[in-house]
């Protein structure tokens, strides 16, 4: 083995070099971590924002309000009415007008034909239905997301726009008794009715 072969591996095994590498290797984990938090400090703000107007979006377009709370803390109960019927309590905000409650937009999630519906539900202080949005799905193109979008059913209702009205008092919501389905949509209404039914039962508890 020539000399400079043993030189290099003594440079290799070198305590010394060992540590002068951890401590670069630190000191490049300590800076690029402190950069992110830098960038992170900048843009949460605006992220936040950005979030919270396509959450406001979203309500207005299921109940009519003034303004809108903060998200309301979730209570044991409210999440578990919601669960009850099959459906997962996201978020609840007090809609307002004149600063008066005039009823709740509830964020919901339940299962639909190719995974999770998120839907925003109005409910105003009777207890009533105000409207329905989807935030977010992953349904079929040309079947399911024909409910998402809201399409016309056969009897000339649009399939979201049933539920405005309904209440607790009509009974549990089902598909084929108090709900139409788009032809062949039939689990994506499913779907979508799970999680009024959970909004519904949510709301029926909220103090």
């Amino acid at each position: 083995m020539s000399n400079e072969v043993k030189t290099k591996e003594k440079v290799n095994m070198d305590p010394k070099y060992i540590i002068k590498l951890t401590v670069t290797l630190l000191l490049t984990c300590m800076v690029v971590a402190g950069l992110l938090g830098w960038v992170n400090s900048i843009t949460k703000d605006r992220i936040a924002a950005i979030t919270w107007e396509k959450t406001v979006a979203a309500m207005q377009k299921v109940i009519e309000a003034d303004d809108f709370s903060d998200a309301m803390e979730l209570t044991d109960d409210m999440t578990a009415a919601a669960t009850a019927q099959g459906g997962t309590l996201a978020a609840v905000y007090q809609a307002q007008s004149g600063g008066q409650p005039v009823g709740y937009a509830i964020n919901v999630e339940a299962s639909g034909s190719q995974g999770t519906i998120s839907m925003m539900v109005g409910i105003d202080m009777d207890g009533a239905v105000t409207g329905v949005s989807i935030v977010t799905n992953s349904e079929t193109s040309g079947i399911g997301s024909k409910v998402m979008s809201n399409e016309t059913l056969t009897n000339g209702t649009r399939v979201l726009d049933q539920f405005i009205g309904k209440s607790a008092a009509d009974g549990v919501l089902s598909v084929g008794s108090n709900v139409d389905a788009i032809t062949g949509a039939t689990v994506s209404t499913k779907g979508v009715t799970t999680g009024v039914n959970a909004a519904l039962a949510a709301a029926g508890v909220i103090g």
